[in-house]
């Protein structure tokens, strides 16, 4: 028995001015890695590719695996980096048993709005009854053609994303058991036309909470498969938005109910998938005044600029704002700055130096820009910017900061970065000599996934409405090719006929 196993992953911001080549799926070595060294780094780890080498270890099978390329979320892919990538999955797909594909779900590219549906057409074509797993992020924007062409499609059923691996087991076991003739999977989907906003999406927070545990009463209840996705906004494509991909043994009719129950779940909760937001001003106040209280740490969230999803990572608003108000005691994470870096490496640790941090990736998505940030501090430490992941969300795998400094001014210790990271674990701290717990705030560049290693660290949480491509106001972005009506966008109250 013969396994494919690979691994195409990229959320797309459409808004995000961040280029997506190659060298960006590859961890800045050049080109993802493949076979055994793939295989050596991702087996036993916390992720989709961890999960599906789990589930094929289960049988006795030869594994191939030919590729495994994720990109942190920035802007459209390049052809030239998405060709590289689907032309070593499609040459290993004729003659395989089962494909098992780690795909993200909403990958744009300069050439194709769904990235992963003409990928799995390709696959289809060179094999056309092999039976195809996929896995895909919770903010996938579902498109026909990746059902159309896959087997299993599954979802991960938590933000932060600690469900990876599991997701990727259940995908795996799901078309094992198909090619073993034990179920045949049938499937249903649909969308609604609503883009929930990021900042309320968690799966901590109603609605989407109780739409998770729903999907899995369904699973427990028959279904072999049950994923909402609450899609991913920040994509400015026909299907962006919620949708529901439902996978059951040979019944349509289950799965067809269970899509449509999720569906008019999610639409009849559409008002509480809108984020309100504060004032920066305010949340500074406020955050001051819950300082005081003197409970532990607050953390100050920085979310209209998460690289995670497609942030430049280098606005400064937040950051200046924090200054002037004379914040003490912070320890900043981060800010996106090769050069920045590169100034305070030459001045060496010690040095007191006066850098323009950020600000330095224009957004034209955007009418506001951010502007570089000067500031006269001292370099505290230099580091090549590893860590192992130890919570939850990439257990196993190695972070990598790229080249770091640490830059103290005054009580203010900002950590600059050379390569797109968010901080969700609290070794991006640590690593650095910064203990979380003991500092008075942490402000970090996040949305959700800060939560899984930071939420039981801190007391409070505020958050920050600053500039970036992240914004969850949606009248700063310009939508131009999503369908419409959609809510928010539009003030509709119906979804039938849409």
């Amino acid at each position: 028995m013969r396994i494919v196993i690979a691994c195409m992953s990229h959320e797309t911001n459409t808004f995000s001015p961040v280029i997506t080549d190659l060298d960006r799926f590859s961890g800045g070595r050049g080109v993802p890695v493949s076979g055994a060294e793939a295989i050596g780094i991702y087996s036993g780890t916390a992720s989709c590719v961890g999960g599906f080498l789990q589930a094929a270890a289960e049988l006795e099978a030869s594994i191939e695996v030919p590729i495994v390329a994720a990109a942190p979320p920035s802007g459209p892919v390049e052809n030239d980096a998405y060709e590289y990538i689907a032309e070593r999955i499609v040459a290993a797909a004729p003659g395989a048993d089962v494909i098992l594909l780690d795909l993200h779900g909403a990958m744009v590219t300069r050439s194709y709005e769904d990235g992963e549906g003409e990928l799995l057409r390709r696959v289809r074509a060179v094999a056309p009854e092999v039976p195809i797993g996929v896995a895909l992020d919770m903010h996938a924007n579902l498109y026909p053609d990746m059902v159309r062409h896959a087997t299993v499609i599954s979802g991960y059923q938590t933000y932060p994303h600690v469900d990876m691996d599991g997701t990727a087991l259940k995908a795996g076991r799901i078309t094992l058991a198909a090619f073993g003739g034990r179920v045949s999977p049938v499937m249903a989907w649909g969308n609604a036309p609503m883009l929930p906003h990021v900042m309320r999406q968690g799966t901590d927070d109603f609605p989407n909470s109780a739409l998770q545990a729903r999907a899995k009463e369904m699973e427990a209840q028959g279904a072999l498969s049950v994923s909402l996705f609450t899609g991913f906004p920040h994509a400015d494509i026909t299907n962006a938005g919620l949708s529901v991909v439902v996978v059951t043994d040979d019944d349509l009719p289950l799965a067809e109910r269970c899509r449509d129950e999720l569906l008019e779940r999610a639409w009849e909760d559409r008002r509480d998938f809108v984020y309100e937001v504060e004032p920066l001003q305010a949340s500074l106040a406020r955050a001051r005044d819950l300082a005081a209280r003197d409970e532990g740490p607050v953390l100050l969230l920085d979310h209209y600029d998460n690289t995670a999803s497609g942030g430049t990572m280098d606005t400064t608003e937040v950051l200046a704002a924090v200054l002037d108000e004379g914040l003490e005691d912070v320890a900043v994470f981060g800010i996106y700055d090769p050069a920045a870096v590169r100034e305070m490496a030459a001045a060496g640790v010690g040095a007191e130096v006066t850098v323009s941090l950020g600000g330095k990736l224009p957004m034209p998505a955007l009418a506001e820009q951010s502007r570089p940030l000067t500031v006269t501090g001292r370099v505290k430490l230099l580091s090549e910017g590893r860590f192992p992941a130890t919570v939850a969300m990439s257990r196993g795998l190695s972070m990598n900061m790229g080249r770091t400094a640490v830059l103290a001014v005054g009580s203010v210790d900002i950590v600059v970065i050379s390569r797109h990271i968010e901080p969700f674990d609290p070794g991006c701290f640590r690593s650095l000599g910064i203990e979380p717990t003991a500092r008075r705030y942490l402000m970090l560049k996040s949305r959700i996934h800060y939560r899984v290693g930071f939420a039981p660290l801190v007391a409070h949480v505020v958050e920050c409405a600053g500039r970036g491509v992240c914004t969850s106001d949606y009248s700063e972005l310009t939508f131009e090719h999503v369908r419409r009506p959609i809510y928010p966008l539009d003030g509709i109250n119906s979804r039938e006929g849409l």
